[in-house]
């Protein structure tokens, strides 16, 4: 899953940051409102962590015009106002959900999982489909019982996959949600995280999980 983080402490940007990209996700950072804009015009994000008060266009600003222009990319709103109304007025102008600040890192991605499941329709953090289990929580794997250990981008891959069971999905699907803006397009980095997910995943079974669309992608039926 990638995300965006809107945050003008750069300190703390920073360790947000590293603690997400720890934890698997794809990252990408701007620290004020017009850049925010920017990158969210650019990207299909999975989902935002907004902080309110930012230069340029506020948070709210910057939830507001996505929201106008019918962008429905779920946002975290970040804040250190505390109060019931300015929590009322981020939730009205369209945000997801928000956390005060200080914070712990656990809740923070609590909340993001909780924030990513209500976007992708499954209310449980397990995704089960042909008998391979994914919790998002724990980021185990299993596939009739059997764990298998996967590497950060061969998950994220799989659970976007799984997210999207019945879809035919791109490469260039696959490097906006899973990698960041770091990731060279023009590379084969793709197919061979692709062939090693399918070693582990599919080569040991009969039932195969993921099949290729020649010319076109990957899906999981």
């Amino acid at each position: 899953m990638r995300l965006l983080v809107v945050e003008d402490q750069k300190d703390l940007s920073e360790i947000i940051v590293r603690k997400l990209k720890s934890e698997g996700y794809a990252v990408d950072a701007c620290y004020d409102g017009n850049d925010a804009l920017s990158y969210i015009a650019a990207t299909d994000y999975d989902g935002l962590l907004l902080d309110i008060m930012l230069p340029g266009i506020t948070g709210i600003g910057v939830l507001k015009k996505m929201r106008s222009e019918g962008n429905n990319t779920p946002v975290l709103l970040l804040t250190a106002l505390g109060s019931v109304d300015d929590r009322v007025a981020g939730l009205d102008a369209g945000a997801d959900d928000y956390l005060t600040k200080p914070f712990d890192f656990d809740e923070l991605l609590a909340r993001i999982r909780a924030m990513l499941r209500r976007r992708s329709e499954h209310t449980s953090p397990v995704l089960e489909h042909k008998g391979v289990s994914l919790n998002t929580a724990s980021h185990e794997v299993f596939r009739d019982g059997k764990e298998i250990e996967l590497t950060a981008k061969e998950y994220n891959i799989l659970e976007y996959m799984l997210q999207n069971i019945g879809c035919v999905i791109s490469r260039d699907k696959l490097s906006t949600h899973v990698w960041n803006y770091d990731y060279d397009g023009g590379s084969n980095v793709i197919d061979v995280y692709m062939h090693h997910l399918r070693k582990k995943i599919d080569a040991d079974f009969e039932d195969k999980l993921i099949s290729t669309v020649k010319g076109v992608g990957y899906i999981i039926k």
